[in-house]
Formats: structure tokens, sequence, C-alpha cells
């Protein structure tokens, strides 16, 4: 599948640039396709015409199942909607399926359903216990896959609950890839999540258009599993990070320092940060309408401290890092973007971070 590997130019960051890359993979896929059905020495020649009929009709044959339409999964699933596949969707509670129904796609009964249609099935659920809810059981799932299904993982899980997921799914004779995202609402919503992919090159190739439909690049971190620990590394920077700079703010602002003026220091040296940047502007206009809530942090934090003490590596900062977020949510912060980290620094010290 080396012709696979041709680079296609993608010149913009949008969801309509991702659908223009799947459309572009798959014409060229047709040509390869079509040229493999021609008799050699064949004067034969198929239109431009006929290629392009071949790639729409290959679009229409690959039905998307979608699993799980949280605040990140919505928007993921509308893209591949966008970029022409056909989707069927479904979750555990009905509310989020309401859109979809009502723009004409088909909501799924159960994860079984799902994967009984659907050429590919995306899952993208809260954690380890959802992921393997939606996997296990009668109307798991598991019970509706056969040889000619693909799992694409893209849940924030443990790395354990994904090498799991993986064998469960292979025991199926299905095929599975390991690509959870790096990236919060708005990317998601605009298809510019970082992809991690693990699982066999082969496999991931055959799913690159769908990954494209949401995100861009799609990062190679190694096996199944590995798409997980590249997750936790970067939520684990994440947290560090945000947990970091609220204690910063809170610090300065509890000996009066000017918010503005913390915040030009901080964008004028070496720990300037797009997420600083970005935060920064949220927290002085007290706005914590959720990109990223403080539970899902917490989560991550506490999975990536699971991690490193089974393999050893002490995490001090993470460590700090969770029990800062865990208090956030005691206080009833948890739905709460992750930046109301501050509010419970801000408790302790007596102190507001505003404008």
């Amino acid at each position: 599948m080396a012709w696979l590997s041709t680079p296609i130019e993608i010149t913009g960051t949008s969801a309509t640039d991702r659908s223009k890359f799947v459309s572009e993979w798959t014409d060229r896929w047709t040509k390869r396709v079509t040229q493999h059905l021609i008799p050699s020495g064949s004067r034969e020649s198929p239109s431009e015409e006929t290629y392009r009929n071949h790639s729409k009709i290959h679009l229409r044959m690959q039905t998307i199942g979608f699993i799980g339409l949280g605040a990140m999964g919505a928007p993921m699933a509308w893209n591949l909607e966008e970029a022409g596949y056909d989707l069927l969707v479904y979750n555990r509670s009905d509310g989020p399926t309401e859109p979809f129904a009502e723009a004409g796609i088909e909501v799924a009964d159960s994860p079984r359903a799902v994967g009984q249609q659907a050429d590919i099935v995306v899952t993208m659920v809260t954690d380890d216990e959802a992921l393997a809810a939606v996997l296990d059981g009668e109307t798991g799932l598991l019970a509706g896959l056969d040889s000619e299904t693909t799992v694409v993982q893209m849940s924030t899980v443990t790395p354990e609950a994904t090498e799991a997921a993986a064998q469960t799914v292979r025991a199926q004779n299905a095929r599975f890839v390991d690509a959870p995202v790096s990236g919060t609402v708005g990317p998601a919503e605009e298809g510019t999540l970082t992809v991690l992919a693990g699982g066999d090159d082969t496999v991931i190739d055959d799913v690159e258009g769908v990954l494209a439909a949401m995100g861009e690049p799609i990062v190679r971190c190694g096996e199944a599993g590995d798409g997980a620990r590249m997750k936790l590394f970067v939520n684990l920077l994440l947290g560090d990070m945000m947990g970091a700079y609220a204690e910063a703010l809170t610090f300065g602002a509890a000996q009066g320092l000017d918010l503005e003026a913390m915040q030009q220091v901080v964008e004028a040296g070496a720990v300037d940060s797009p997420l600083f940047e970005i935060k920064g502007d949220l927290i002085a206009d007290r706005d914590f309408e959720p990109r990223f809530p403080v539970d899902l942090q917490f989560k991550d934090l506490r999975y990536a401290n699971e991690v490193g003490n089974e393999i050893g590596v002490q995490l001090p900062q993470t460590a700090a890092a969770r029990e800062s977020f865990s208090a956030a949510s005691a206080m009833g912060h948890g739905d709460e973007d992750m930046t109301a980290v501050i509010k419970y620094l801000e408790s302790i010290a007596g102190v507001t971070v505003e404008r």
C-alpha cells in the first residue's frame, strides 16, 4: 500500500479542508482499484468521470458508526457527516442523539446494532468504565462485530483498558486502532484535533481518511495502547501547566499584582504558551464555560498517577495537580472548565483573580 503514502497537500485546517483531503484520498484509492480491474494490455481507459463515480460509491458504501456524543464526540461525528460518510450514531442517553435524528441521521438502539451496520466504529466515551459498558454484554459492541469491521477507539482511557479492548475486538476477528485525540471542543468543531494513532500501520492506513475528517496531524505513536500512553503524556503536561499557572496567578493576586501586568510578563518571556494566553483571558473574564472540564482533567491526572505507580515513575507535581483538581471538583466546579481549578486556590487565599 505504498501508493497510499504519497502526500496529499492540505492547504487549510478547517473541517472543509479535512473533507477535501478525504475526497482526494478516496479518489486516489479508487483510481488504484479501478486500474486493477482493467485487464493487462487492455486499451480501455476509465474516464475521470468513472473515477469520481467510484469515489462517491466508495464513500457511500463506508458507514461510520459513532458511539459517544458528548462535548467532544458530537462535533467529531458532525465532521464525519460533513466529509461525506454515511453516519450511524449511538449514545447511552437519548438527549445528545436528538440533533442527529432531526438531521435525518440514523440513531442505533444499541452498540451491538452499530457494530452490525457499520464498516468502521468510532468510540468516544468518558472513561474505562464507559468503554467497558459499550463493549460488553448482549447488546454491547462486541456482539455486533465481524471480520469486516474496524473499531477506532478515540476515548481517553488507560493503556490497560485500551489493550484489553484491542484483545477483545480482535477476538471477534475485527480490527482495532487506538486513536485518542489531543485538543478541546474548539479543535473538535474545527476538525483540527491532533490524532494519536496506535496499531497496525496497514489498518491505520485504511482508516486514515476517517481520522483526517476529524483531525490533523495524525501522529503514529506505535502499537495499540501507545496512543493512550501518548494521550496521558500530553494531558499530564496540560494538567500540571494549568495547575501551576493557576497557582502563580493566585500567588500574584494575593500580593496585589495587576492581572494584565502578570499576563504581559508571562507572554513576553520563555514561559509563553498558547494555553496561558487563552486561559488567562478566560480567567480574567471569569468565563468558566466548559471547554475541557475539571472532572475530565482530574480523571486524566488520576490515570497518569496510576500508570506512574505501576511503572515505578514518581510524579510529585502531577500528584499535587491532581489534588487541586480534585478539590475544585469537590467544591462543585467539576463541570466547569479546567480553569476553575483556580477557584479552589482563590478560596484558600481569600482573593479573586479578575480584571
